[in-house]
C-alpha cells in the first residue's frame, strides 16, 4: 500500500508542483514561502533564502549556478561539471555514493537529492531541509528552474534561461516542420556497456528525440534505463544511434553479429555528445535538441528551403579595448542558417597588415574577427568548404571581405578571455578562446589523418584556440612573424602547466594545442618594434598574456583550473575509476568497495598521492624515470596506511593502464581492500 501512494505522489508531482508555483508568485517575500510537495511527495515549508546548499544532483546544481546563487552551494558531487564555477566547490563524493559525513561537515541549511540517495532522508530527516527535485520532462526543468529561481531571487535570471531555451526548442520545430513524415528517422539513444540497453518509453531522452523530429523507439517499458533485447533491436532497426562519451565501449558490442546489421551501424550513422547533456534535463534542452537535429538532419538542415529567418545580427555589445588605433570593439550575435552565432570582432581607424596562421600576411585589413558557431552549425559549415563559409558569415556580418580577416572556432564568445599586459610604454593585450575537451592533441606523437591531396577542401574543423594579438606598438613584418612563435610556446606552456590531456592519446601525453589552433598578430600604430622573441619585453609581454588568457579562457569554456579534483583528472586521462573498481573486487561486496575508494580519494593526502602518481608516469613514458623499485616501496607504503596495517597480498597491478598508474592505482585498490577485510 506504501509503494501505491508514493506511485500516485510521484504521477501527482507535477501538478502539484505548477499549482505550487502559482500560489508562491505573490507569496514571495524574502522571508517565508508557501508550503510545497517535492517529489518525494513530502511537504517543504521554507522561511528563508536558503544560505548553504549542499546539491546532490548534477542537474540542480547545474541551474543553482547558472542563476547565479553559486555563493550559496557549499557542496556538490564530482559528477557536477556544468557550469564551470562548479570547479570551486567542496566534492562530497560521486552522485551514486556521496559522503554523508562530509555533506553534514558542511553544515547545510538545504540539501538537494534524488531517489536514488536512500541514505539521505534517513541521515538528515529532521536536521536540514531536504528538497527532491526529479525533473523528467523539458517542461519539468523549466518548472524547476522557476522554482529555484524564486527561492534565490534570481526570476529575472530563471526566465532569461527558460526563454533562450524555449526559442531553440521553437526554432527547431519550425526547422523540421518541413521534413516530411516518410523521411523521418529512426533514432534510439545508445546506453550500457557489455549489453545494449536504452532509456524507457517515458524518459525525458526519448522526448529529445521526437522534439528533435527523430522517430522513438516504443518498447512498452518505463525507467531510466531498460535492456533491449536482439529482437526489439531489430524490429526497430534504429537508423541513427547517440549516445554520451562514456557509453563509447558499447560499440565493440555492436559489431557482433545479429547487432550490426541496422541501418545505423551499416551506414555509420552513430555520434556521441556530451554526456552532461545527454544524461540529464537541465539548463541547456534547446541547445542540445537542435545538436541533436542538425546531427540526424545535416543535409536537410542545410537545405536553404528549410530556412525559417534570414541571416541578420541580432545584437551588439561593446567590448572596450584602450586602444588608439581601435575604432571600435564588440561582440556581435547574429543569426546564420537559423542558429545563434557570436563574433569578437575589432574595427580599426585605418587599415593595417596582419599576419594569420589561417589567412596568411594580409595587407589593408580594418577588421579582425574571431567567430564562434554553434555545435549545430558544424556539419553544416563543413559541407560548405572554408571559402564558401568565410564568405557567408562576413556577408550576414556586414563586413567586407577584402578588409576582414577572421578566424572561427567552436568556443563560445561568451567565455571571451580579454587580458592586458604592460610594461612602461609597451602593451599587449590579447584576446583568446579555448576549449580542449574533444580536440586536443601533443604534435609528434598523435595522427595526422588529413592528407590534403586526397581532400576535397571540405574537411575544415572550427579552431579550438583562437587568439587575437594587438600591441599598442607597430610591428614589423618580423615582428608579427615572431610573435607567432613566443604566442605559440605560451599556449603549450598553459596547457601543460594545467595538465591538459591529448584525446587521442590521454594516458600517455600532454596536449601541446588543439590541432586546429589559430592566431592573428595585428601590425598596431605606435613606436616600430622589430623583435617580439623570448629576450625581449614585447616577447614576453605577449607570452604573459596568452598564458594567462588560455588559462582563463579553459577554465570559462571547460570549467578546468589546476585544483580541480582527482576525479575529474582521472577522467581526463580515461580512466573509468568504477569500472576499474567493479572489475578489481569482483562480484562480492563491490558496491562496498567502491563507494569506499571514493571515500579515500576525497581525502587529499591520498588525493595528491594519485596526482604525484600521474606526473611520475608522464616522466616514466618519456623515459626521464627508469627505476621504480623505490617508487614500489612508496606504493606499499601508502597501501598501508589506508589499510591501518600491513598487507597480508603484495600490491598488485591494475589491468588497462599505463605502468606507473597501474601501479599506484593498485596501492590504493590494495589499501581499501584489506581496509575492509580489517572490518
Amino acid at each position: 500500500m506504501k509503494t501505491s501512494i508514493r506511485g500516485v505522489m510521484q504521477r501527482l508531482y507535477p501538478v502539484l508542483f505548477m499549482l505550487f508555483l502559482l500560489m508562491a508568485r505573490h507569496a514571495w517575500a524574502g522571508e517565508s514561502l508557501v508550503p510545497f510537495t517535492d517529489a518525494s511527495g513530502q511537504v517543504i515549508i521554507l522561511n528563508k533564502t536558503p544560505g548553504r546548499v549542499v546539491s546532490l544532483v548534477p542537474s540542480v546544481t547545474e541551474m543553482l549556478l547558472r542563476l547565479g546563487a553559486g555563493d550559496a552551494v557549499v557542496g556538490i558531487t564530482h559528477h557536477s561539471v556544468l557550469p564551470p564555477e562548479t570547479a570551486g566547490k567542496e566534492i562530497v563524493g560521486g552522485f551514486a555514493n556521496p559522503d554523508l559525513d562530509r555533506v553534514a561537515a558542511l553544515q547545510p541549511d538545504v540539501i538537494f537529492y534524488a531517489d536514488l540517495q536512500k541514505d539521505v532522508p534517513d541521515r538528515f530527516r529532521d536536521k536540514v531541509v531536504l528538497i527532491q527535485l526529479a525533473p523528467r520532462s523539458i517542461q519539468e526543468s523549466f518548472a524547476h528552474i522557476r522554482f529555484l529561481g524564486r527561492i534565490f531571487n534570481r526570476e529575472a535570471k530563471a526566465a532569461e534561461i527558460i526563454a533562450e531555451e524555449e526559442r531553440q526548442l521553437a526554432m527547431i520545430a519550425r526547422k523540421i516542420a518541413g521534413i516530411p513524415s516518410g523521411q523521418r528517422q529512426r533514432v534510439m539513444r545508445l546506453m550500457g556497456r557489455d549489453t545494449v540497453m536504452a532509456p524507457g518509453d517515458d524518459s525525458f531522452q526519448n522526448e529529445y528525440i521526437r522534439a528533435a523530429g527523430g522517430i522513438a523507439p516504443v518498447f512498452g517499458k518505463n525507467g531510466n534505463i531498460i535492456q533491449v533485447s536482439l529482437d526489439e533491436w531489430r524490429k526497430f532497426n534504429p537508423q541513427v544511434l547517440y549516445g554520451c562519451g562514456d557509453d563509447k565501449q558499447v560499440l565493440s558490442f555492436l559489431h557482433q553479429p545479429g547487432w550490426k546489421e541496422v541501418d545505423a551501424v551499416q551506414n555509420n550513422r552513430v555520434f556521441f555528445f556530451p554526456c552532461d547533456l545527454t544524461c540529464r534535463v537541465a539548463t541547456h534542452p534547446g541547445y542540445f535538441v537542435s545538436w541533436l537535429a542538425a546531427s540526424i538532419y545535416g543535409k536537410e538542415l542545410s537545405d536553404p528551403v528549410n530556412f525559417v529567418q534570414p541571416d541578420q545580427v541580432v545584437s551588439r555589445k561593446p567590448l572596450q579595448l584602450a586602444l588608439d588605433y581601435v575604432a571600435k570593439a564588440e561582440i556581435i550575435e547574429s543569426d546564420i542558417k537559423d542558429f545563434r552565432n557570436k563574433t569578437v570582432a575589432v574595427t580599426f581607424k585605418k587599415s593595417m597588415a596582419v599576419i594569420s596562421t589561417l589567412e596568411g600576411q594580409r595587407d589593408n585589413i580594418s577588421t579582425v574577427a574571431n567567430h564562434y558557431f554553434p555545435p549545430p552549425s558544424w556539419g553544416l559549415g563543413h559541407q560548405q568548404g572554408l571559402t564558401a563559409l568565410r564568405e557567408s558569415t562576413l556577408k550576414a556580418l556586414g563586413f567586407a571581405p577584402e578588409s576582414t580577416a577572421m578566424l572561427f572556432t567552436g568556443a563560445n564568445m561568451d567565455n571571451l578571455a580579454v587580458v592586458k599586459k604592460s610594461f612602461k610604454a609597451m602593451e599587449v593585450t590579447a584576446l583568446i578562446t579555448a576549449g580542449v575537451e574533444s580536440n586536443a592533441m601533443r604534435m609528434s606523437a598523435d595522427t595526422g589523418l588529413f592528407y590534403e591531396p586526397d581532400s576535397s577542401g571540405k574537411t575544415h574543423k572550427p579552431g579550438t584556440i583562437n587568439i587575437l594579438l594587438l600591441t599598442n606598438m607597430r610591428l614589423s613584418p618580423q615582428a608579427m612573424s615572431r610573435g607567432i612563435i613566443s604566442a605559440t610556446e605560451a599556449k603549450s606552456a598553459a596547457l601543460q602547466d594545467l595538465d591538459i590531456r591529448s584525446s587521442y592519446s590521454a594516458g600517455m601525453h600532454q596536449a601541446t594545442g588543439t590541432g586546429t589552433d589559430n592566431i592573428i598578430v595585428v601590425e598596431g600604430a605606435g613606436l616600430p618594434i622589430d623583435a617580439s622573441g623570448g629576450h625581449t619585453k614585447m616577447g614576453e609581454l605577449m607570452a604573459s598574456a596568452v598564458y594567462e588568457g588560455v588559462q582563463r579562457a579553459i577554465y570559462l569554456q571547460n570549467g578546468l583550473v589546476k585544483g580541480r579534483s582527482i576525479f575529474q583528472r582521472l577522467k581526463e586521462r580515461q580512466v573509468n575509476l568504477h569500472d576499474l573498481c567493479l572489475s578489481y573486487a569482483g562480484q562480492e561486496k563491490n558496491q562496498e568497495f567502491c563507494k569506499e575508494v571514493e571515500a579515500i580519494l576525497l581525502q587529499p593526502e591520498y588525493a595528491d598521492f594519485l596526482k604525484a602518481v600521474m606526473a611520475i608516469n608522464d616522466d616514466y613514458e618519456k623515459g626521464l624515470v627508469v627505476d621504480l623499485s623505490s617508487m614500489d616501496l612508496w606504493f606499499r607504503s601508502v597501501a598501508e596506511r589506508i589499510a591501518g596495517g600491513e598487507l597480508q597480498n603484495p600490491v598488485r597491478k591494475v589491468d588497462g593502464l599505463p605502468t606507473v598508474m597501474a601501479r599506484g592505482i593498485g596501492a590504493v585498490f590494495a589499501g581499501v581492500q584489506e581496509k575492509i577485510r580489517h572490518k
